[in-house]
């Protein structure tokens, strides 16, 4: 039996959760270690030429219109909406009378603003900013900037060009050595506004593990935060005050929930 048969039946008659209990035998996330550098020491990291080359590869299919939209190197032929993620950034455009400045941390080559392109096309000014690891803004100077689409290689960078309306961290904060730092970060700089997306959230303390990413889409391994939640949303105020929570796509073979959130500048 082909082996995509085998996994059609077999999400018909096993529970998701026991799916990903098995998956995560092999990938997914594991451990709970002390430090980050304890986790790091035992991972391959996120930037290897092999991940950019993926990446690159599957943008520039959605970039000439050969896909409909990626996420982690992966092509859908179908886009995958963060609808309230989507409805922050429009209702931060609305604000500006159809304007918007924004920066995407952690961004790739531009898979948040090519998900969502059709509706930027509709706002009168668009520029979105994207702050990446080196390698990434090398080829996204290349290959992707345009008119909309920008490449930096920090915040600080960024900010000499564009006054932000928006910053966004979409699956990325978890992936940071010290996420805490870049919130308190932001908070300095006094950015208006703050979406994030696809975070994940244990119950108890902070909790560090290793990812190991599903080998059928590229072979690598990271350390991972799984925050608490309490401690993670408080962390922001009063400077900001939070407008809305909502539940993100992801999953994980551990216990854990991921979120999203919109914040606004207290003033």
């Amino acid at each position: 039996m082909a082996k995509g048969k085998v996994k059609t039946i077999l999400k018909k008659i096993l529970p998701g959760s026991l799916l990903r209990f098995g998956a995560g035998i092999l990938y997914g996330w594991h451990g709970n270690f002390d430090t980050w550098e304890d986790a790091k020491k035992r991972c391959t990291g996120y930037d290897s030429e092999m991940i950019i080359s993926r990446v690159r590869s599957s943008l520039y299919a959605v970039k000439n219109g050969e896909a409909a939209y990626e996420r982690d190197s992966v092509l859908f032929d179908k886009i995958q909406y963060s609808y309230q993620m989507l409805s922050g950034i429009m209702w931060i455009a609305a604000k500006n009378k159809g304007r918007l400045n924004i920066l995407d941390f952690g961004g790739s080559l531009g898979s948040t603003y090519y998900q969502n392109k059709l509706f930027l096309d509709t706002l009168t000014e668009v520029n979105w900013c994207i702050v990446e690891q080196p390698g990434f803004v090398k080829i996204g100077l290349e290959i992707f900037a345009g008119d909309n689409l920008h490449f930096f290689n920090s915040i600080e960078e960024c900010l000499k060009s564009f006054d932000i309306d928006v910053i966004l961290f979409s699956s990325v904060l978890q992936y940071l050595e010290e996420p805490y730092a870049m919130l308190y970060r932001i908070k300095s700089l006094r950015i208006k506004n703050i979406i994030i997306d696809r975070t994940p959230f244990v119950t108890g303390k902070d909790r560090i593990t290793i990812q190991r990413v599903n080998p059928a889409i590229y072979k690598a391994s990271y350390p991972c935060w799984f925050f608490n939640k309490e401690k993670f949303e408080n962390y922001l105020m009063p400077e900001y005050k939070l407008i809305l929570d909502f539940d993100a796509l992801d999953k994980a073979n551990i216990s854990s929930e991921f979120k999203g959130f919109i914040y606004q500048l207290n003033t």
